[in-house]
């Protein structure tokens, strides 16, 4: 494989567009480094697309918050064994979109406001039980070290030391679908395999001093919204807000992990997503190797947070402009541009497939190499049977 030194920020001509093709197979090998640079792309996308509208990002938020009550209150009203899963899948995926709300809070593209933009996430976030400022943090060196096998922070790949070393519980926990896609509260709570500390904790390491006081204060939020919770429990009874809001949570958590897991995992072809290490990685390779994806009717309705390449390369853009932007620097990225399958109807179900086949054979990755692929572990399947027969002894 051709070795690459880090990239020089030069301005696209020429010769330059060329895409370095695989002697093996004569595809384009996406592994190296683009013929483009993070420039080239910038100066692609129409200016307009970088500018935030407070009053349409709060539009979005009011939408999202009436439909919430909307529902919560017709489930309620209802009251009919047929009416409650369909009201768990509705509002699940309604907190899911209050997330993403949050999340660009995080990003600081809902407004020109960081005081605003942090009230916000603060809300948003604690309402689902999301340390807003602890998440934050984590998923800003999520962005800043994207693709990197070590220093990603978020679904990043487990290299095969650390994978031998993992207990059986913690491989089902983490590598084992669907048992994954519950993964989020735990990974608030004590962060991914090989990594220590907490979302919670301000003393963490993912923090610097400086940023404790906002730990700090989003805890207390979360205090808040957990005594707000007790006092519905107390007020409307333990099984009327197990349906109104513990089986939406778990619905949320459901869409978050495997919306950010697809992001980064299963391309929809028999391609392997690169992984790098030291000279290898640079910001603009980690974040070509994200994924775009089509959700269906719920494009829309989580914010679009499928056009994530671009996402990833430039996170302060607000949502309501990724589209424009993926569509100007496509002819830029070329082969480099994963373009997603359509979904066939309305539910997204192609990306089960994915989902699935991933965890299937995605399991860790070589100890060495700068450039490094996901590999599987033939034994694994019967070591998952083994390690569910001993616990249920």
């Amino acid at each position: 494989m051709l070795k690459h030194g880090p990239q020089r920020e030069e301005p696209l001509f020429g010769a330059q567009c060329c895409i370095l093709r695989s002697q093996e197979t004569d595809q384009p090998d996406l592994s190296q480094a683009p013929p483009f640079t993070l420039t080239d792309l910038k100066r692609a996308i129409p200016q307009h697309c970088w500018e935030k509208n407070t009053f349409k990002s709060v539009s979005y938020l009011v939408k999202d918050v009436a439909i919430v009550a909307g529902l919560a209150v017709a489930a309620y009203s209802a009251n009919t064994w047929w009416a409650w899963p369909l009201y768990w899948l509705a509002q699940g995926t309604m907190f899911w979109a209050l997330f993403v709300v949050g999340h660009d809070c995080g990003h600081q593209s809902f407004s020109s406001s960081r005081k605003l933009n942090d009230f916000v996430g603060n809300i948003t976030h604690s309402s689902i039980l999301v340390p807003y400022h602890g998440w934050r943090v984590s998923h800003r060196t999520h962005h800043q070290h994207h693709g990197h096998v070590e220093n990603d922070e978020s679904w990043h790949p487990v290299s095969k030391k650390l994978y031998e070393s993992m207990d059986p519980m913690a491989r089902i926990g983490r590598l084992t679908f669907p048992i994954s896609m519950l993964a989020f509260p735990f990974y608030l709570r004590s962060r991914s395999p090989g990594k220590t500390g907490s979302h919670y904790d301000p003393s963490c390491d993912l923090f610097v001093p400086a940023e404790a006081p906002l730990v700090e204060t989003s805890n207390r939020f979360m205090v808040g919204m957990v005594a707000l919770l007790a006092g519905f429990t107390v007020a409307l009874g333990p099984l009327a807000m197990f349906n109104l809001y513990f089986m939406p949570y778990w619905i949320n958590v459901m869409w978050l992990d495997a919306v950010t897991y697809l992001h980064h995992h299963g391309p929809e072809d028999e391609e392997k997503i690169p992984w790098y290490r030291g000279e290898e990685w640079s910001y603009l390779r980690g974040g070509l190797s994200t994924i775009d994806r089509d959700y269906g009717i719920f494009n829309k309705i989580h914010h679009d947070i499928g056009t994530h390449v671009l996402h990833h390369l430039f996170p302060q853009m607000p949502h309501y402009n990724l589209e424009e932007a993926t569509e100007a620097i496509k002819p830029i990225m070329k082969d480099y541009y994963r373009v997603p399958e359509k979904s066939k109807g309305p539910i997204p179900f192609h990306l089960w497939g994915h989902l699935s086949k991933s965890f299937q054979q995605d399991h860790f990755v070589a100890d060495q190499g700068d450039i490094v692929y996901y590999e599987k572990d033939p034994e694994f399947a019967a070591n998952l049977k083994a390690s569910q027969k001993k616990a249920s002894a």
